[in-house]
């Protein structure tokens, strides 16, 4: 049955949330469905070039202005709501899977006053900055009815559902992330070789590589940490850290003091990820918390061997000795000692990359997502249509 679908996100920026909503709907657009992407708000002005990257339209809701003052925000956002439910009526949308807390509880209020027959929330594990009242309320709407099913990345991030909102078990389904693996046309050499010029490299050197945001989630400081220990033992080592956030002067401040400028490499926001990862020896995550982190999986695709914290959805992936080795978080000693046990054995690298690399093809991708989502739309189209034929004879 064909199904008219709307995945709405809060903000029009890059991140993982809004990878996994643009590659949802890339997939259903070429099974035939109706597709439209929403935003509360475009952050970074790429609504436009979405708009016209995408085969499906992508649309700025205008609920929300990072610069305006609390008062104009508030009639923005009651604005948004309002062109949110014309547009779920207006394209009469039968399916809305909502991607974030903030859009979970605004798109699910507006969903509900729009009479839209499916509403799917989604939770992809604690966010940064997020208050226990978004939470509480978060598991109320879903209890009662605003959602009909709560799609969640883990089983970890399951019980968070049902232990910290209060959301009834049999309102949650674990539908794990999924990726289309990481592929680039040069040969890896080749790759490598245009990194290490790029980043005045030698070829030689140990690349340790880490792609997220710079915030306190991702755990960088205590990567820092660790490095000065990790030189002593792999002078060689070189650490790549890509992406960009509030705490990238304070990072590059703590580079500068802890006399590591010559081997980190805070790159900023980078187009040339798959090259990156391709060029890497390892790859590390020293976040805070997690669901199911997409950059964990790309790297995996690309067949580099982890290190990670023990962090949400990322220890039922990672297991010591067998693909990587998992570690305490907020732990530098850890990091130092598992980075400098993997640098120091290529053997190792290549059995849990190449172990990374078949997990990933087998359970991880964005066609074994996406199944599980449309199986989840489609039987509750039915079950509510069905319903409403009940209620109305």
């Amino acid at each position: 049955m064909d199904l008219s679908i709307l995945l709405l996100g809060t903000q029009i920026t890059v991140g993982g949330a809004q990878n996994v909503l643009l590659s949802q709907a890339q997939w259903f657009r070429e099974k035939g469905y109706s597709v439209t992407a929403a935003f509360f708000y475009d952050k970074d002005n790429m609504c436009a070039e979405w708009d016209s990257k995408y085969a499906f339209p992508v649309i700025d809701l205008g609920a929300w202005h990072p610069h305006k003052s609390r008062v104009t925000n508030l009639l923005l956002l009651v604005v948004g709501l309002f062109r949110l439910v014309i547009l779920l009526r207006t394209n009469k949308i039968d399916v809305i899977e909502t991607f974030t807390p903030d859009s979970n509880i605004l798109g699910l209020l507006a969903a509900r006053l729009a009479g839209t027959p499916v509403r799917i929330a989604s939770h992809h594990g604690y966010i940064e900055g997020a208050k226990s009242w978004s939470g509480r309320l978060h598991g109320w709407m879903v209890n009662r009815g605003f959602a009909h099913r709560l799609v969640v990345v883990s089983d970890q991030v399951r019980r968070i559902a049902i232990s910290e909102e209060k959301i009834n078990a049999e309102k949650v389904v674990v539908i794990l992330n999924g990726i289309t693996p990481v592929r680039i046309r040069d040969s890896k050499e080749d790759v490598r070789s245009r990194v290490s010029r790029n980043l005045n490299l030698n070829a030689d050197d140990l690349l340790v590589l880490t792609v997220g945001r710079l915030t306190i989630q991702k755990g960088h400081t205590y990567l820092l940490d660790a490095i000065p220990n990790i030189l002593e033992h792999c002078p060689k080592a070189k650490f790549l850290i890509a992406g960009d956030g509030h705490l990238r002067s304070a990072l590059e401040e703590k580079v500068a003091n802890l006399g590591i400028g010559n081997s980190t490499y805070i790159l900023g926001t980078r187009a040339d990820i798959p090259d990156l990862l391709y060029s890497a020896d390892v790859f590390i995550l020293s976040s805070l918390w997690e669901g199911l982190p997409l950059a964990l999986l790309e790297a995996m695709s690309t067949g580099l061997p982890i290190v990670a914290t023990q962090v949400e959805g990322v220890k039922s992936i990672i297991a010591n000795n067998v693909n990587g080795f998992i570690i305490p978080s907020k732990d530098a000693g850890a990091i130092s000692e598992a980075l400098i046990k993997i640098l120091g054995d290529s053997k190792a690298r290549k059995r849990f990359g190449d172990h990374n690399k078949m997990l990933v093809e087998n359970e991880y991708t964005i066609d074994r997502m996406c199944e599980r989502y449309e199986e989840l739309f489609q039987q509750e189209f039915s079950k509510n249509t069905k319903q409403r034929r009940v209620t109305v004879h």
